[in-house]
């Protein structure tokens, strides 16, 4: 799967650079795994059985794992980058501030997905399930995508102190 040869790629050039990267791509890692069961489980055509759909209880847990995602890199990772660059000085750039707003602009999406599907029962027919899963795959890895630059920017930031 391209999403999970990304991360990989990600984690290897990124990993073990920071505690709050290291966080971060443990977080997305999960989220990952979860995203590949679901998709997993998904008919390759619309004549597939039923019983080949998520039950309620696994889409419960992704839609909890996307939430506590999107929550974290909102508020915990994001206050913490925050408190390292304030203990070395370092001020976010335009180039930082455009990167995370790009990521803000994929969280309604995202959100909307775990409204729709959070609370699903066993008599919920999913009918479009598919598209909307498929739907999150591509936000995921624009998502995804962008995080991995405002990561860089991260490391980049951290690693070298302000005025050197």
């Amino acid at each position: 799967m391209v999403m999970l040869k990304k991360f990989q790629q990600t984690q290897e050039q990124w990993g073990g650079s920071s505690e709050v990267i290291d966080h971060w791509l443990e977080t997305r890692q999960s989220l990952i795994v979860e995203y590949c069961k679901l998709a997993a489980l998904q008919p390759a055509s619309q004549k597939a059985p039923l019983s080949s759909l998520p039950t309620p209880a696994e889409l419960q847990s992704f839609c909890q794992h996307l939430v506590d995602y999107i929550s974290e890199g909102h508020f915990k990772i994001y206050d913490m980058v925050m408190d390292q660059w304030r203990s070395t000085g370092f001020q976010a750039t335009d180039e930082i501030n455009a990167a995370y707003a790009k990521i803000v602009l994929t969280t309604d999406p995202l959100l909307n997905f775990t409204d729709k599907y959070a609370d699903v029962s066993d008599d919920d027919t999913l009918d479009d399930f598919d598209a909307d899963l498929s739907n999150v795959g591509e936000i995921l890895e624009i998502r995804f995508g962008v995080e991995d630059h405002l990561i860089q920017l991260i490391a980049d930031s951290l690693a070298v102190p302000p005025g050197a």
